[in-house]
């Protein structure tokens, strides 16, 4: 095969380095100075009094947050994938849906739903008779409550690698689990599960990582996170040094889940060498377990979605919430969203076409785009003003705005990465040979030959950027321009404030428009797996 001019591979490899540089550069930055700061009495209060509550509260959270995640995505990814029941077709995409609504959202909605003014327990009252001091409830504003609200969000992580890898197995291994005598149950743990293991634990990683970048849910709920202690070193004390210290320890914790995403990604699975590499056909259940599976789907969504979305809908409007005061945050919110889109698609594009015709070079780009992914956005934000403070400028006007949106692209770039790298890893290796041979190059490969192979990928890419640069609240909170309040922003201030009732509009603002793109996505995926039938 005929290998690029060594002019043009040079100028890839080069091209490819130095956007790596770029996006992995706030990491850097948050890093280099949380090593080289000093220590003080602040810092020195933080490692006496409150650097191991935080640690382990952080921890703690995360181990149920995943255990939840794993209890509900992994059966309903089975069920979905292999079986017939009513309303399957969509149930397979509703329950992506989920994604659309910010973890903060989620803990507005069911802290006014579970509280003690609350309808959920108003209406245990009135029925039973008795008083709040009668009865035990769980309690929202607590670490596992703050668990329950991540686990609700975050387990359409885990739901569509599941899914993707239960729909994908292959024909002859299930049939020859059933041949030794494996069915329902012992064919889920013994066959379907070990094999589909490598794609959860990527996806268990990516809600991990989100539950670890996580700070308006922990913030709103009262749990002392290392997102949260950020934050308030920040903001409240103004110790960046102590911000930045604690910011190593997040680091950390959220590289280990990404060490575990890409070892599971080679772990192994299952290797398939019959001619019979075909899906399974899904079995039709019977009316009672179909009715009970349907009932689990549904009884997830209402918790994840529906219940939420309709008591924010009955506060808004039984509060008389006035639309006008949010045009203003809901444009800055589309605005950087699709500015953010842009940069971070733009630079995911480049950088896989670039490890494509240099895969020597590959290396870089991933580990820098993972690299930002795996830092939560208080962190970045962080590292955005170390940055702006080396550099002796302030933080207002285009310089703010485009600090933002480069932050923005840090975060998310691999977020569009993967998406395009599957695409394009589907492609033949002939085809490469032929456009070549065709004398196809340049430009016009480009234009005829890889942005086809893209598009499917481009799509899913771009959808999941504007829907996670939408949502994003503390990088944005951190570096907004001043009188560029997003949604996120002004929902959380005004739930901070106790002004829940203001704070519904905003934070369903944020959630009908990241609805449509979800859809889009969800429908695709669905999609996806009829082809492949």
């Amino acid at each position: 095969m005929r290998q690029p001019p060594p002019l043009v591979l040079d100028r890839t490899i080069a091209l490819q380095i130095t956007l790596a540089g770029v996006i992995a550069l706030p990491v850097l930055a948050a890093i280099w100075f949380g090593v080289t700061a000093g220590g003080g009495s602040a810092w020195s209060h933080i490692v006496t009094n409150r650097l191991l509550p935080y640690t382990t509260i952080t921890l703690g959270v995360l181990c149920l947050t995943g255990l939840l995640v794993c209890l509900i995505a992994i059966p309903l990814a089975w069920l979905v994938s292999l079986y017939d029941f009513p309303l399957r077709g969509v149930m397979e995409w509703a329950l992506v849906l989920p994604l659309a609504m910010p973890g903060y959202v989620l803990a507005y909605a069911w802290a006014d739903l579970a509280g003690v003014a609350g309808p959920l327990q108003s209406g245990l009252r009135d029925l039973t008779g008795w008083s709040a001091r009668d009865y035990w409830f769980p309690d929202i504003f607590s670490l596992a409550g703050l668990a329950f609200i991540l686990g609700l969000t975050l387990y359409p992580y885990v739901y569509i690698t599941a899914r993707a890898a239960f729909t994908t197995q292959s024909l002859a291994t299930l049939e020859a689990g059933r041949c030794l005598g494996e069915s329902g149950l012992r064919l889920f743990w013994r066959v379907g599960l070990p094999a589909a293991r490598p794609a959860i634990l990527a996806g268990l990683s990516l809600a991990l990582m989100e539950a670890a970048a996580d700070f308006g849910a922990a913030d709103y709920l009262g749990i002392q996170t290392l997102g949260v202690g950020i934050v308030r070193a920040w903001s409240s004390f103004g110790e960046p040094a102590t911000a930045a210290r604690l910011a190593l320890i997040l680091i950390m914790i959220a590289f280990a889940f990404l060490l575990v995403s890409k070892l599971s990604a080679g772990a192994a699975g299952s290797q398939h060498t019959s001619y019979r590499w075909t899906t399974p056909s899904r079995k039709l259940l019977s009316t009672p377990s179909g009715l009970g599976v349907l009932g689990a789907c549904l009884l997830c969504l209402t918790l994840a979605f529906g219940l939420p979305v309709m008591r924010l809908i009955w506060l808004s409007l039984a509060n008389d919430v006035s639309p006008a005061q949010l045009w203003s945050p809901l444009s800055s919110s589309l605005i950087l969203a699709a500015l953010g889109t842009g940069l971070a698609f733009a630079c995911a594009l480049v950088l896989v076409l670039a490890s494509h015709y240099s895969r020597t070079t590959a290396w870089p780009m991933r580990l820098a785009s993972a690299a930002g992914y795996a830092a939560p956005g208080v962190v970045l934000g962080l590292g955005g003003l170390f940055l702006l403070r080396a550099s002796g400028q302030a933080l207002t006007g285009g310089l703010a705005l485009g600090l933002l949106v480069w932050i923005y692209a840090t975060r998310f770039t691999a977020a569009g990465t993967e998406p395009l790298m599957a695409a394009l890893s589907r492609a033949p290796a002939s085809l490469d040979q032929a456009a070549r041979s065709l004398g196809v190059t340049g430009s016009r490969r480009f234009w005829r030959v890889d942005l086809p192979l893209l598009a499917p990928g481009a799509l899913a890419g771009s959808l999941i950027l504007f829907v996670e640069i939408l949502k994003e609240l503390p990088a944005t909170l951190m570096l907004r321009p001043f009188g560029w309040d997003t949604l996120a922003v002004r929902a959380h201030a005004y739930a901070s404030d106790e002004r829940l009732a203001s704070a519904t509009l905003p934070a369903l603002l944020i959630t009908v428009s990241g609805l449509i793109p979800v859809i889009i996505l969800s429908r695709q995926i669905a999609r996806t797996g009829r082809r492949n039938k």
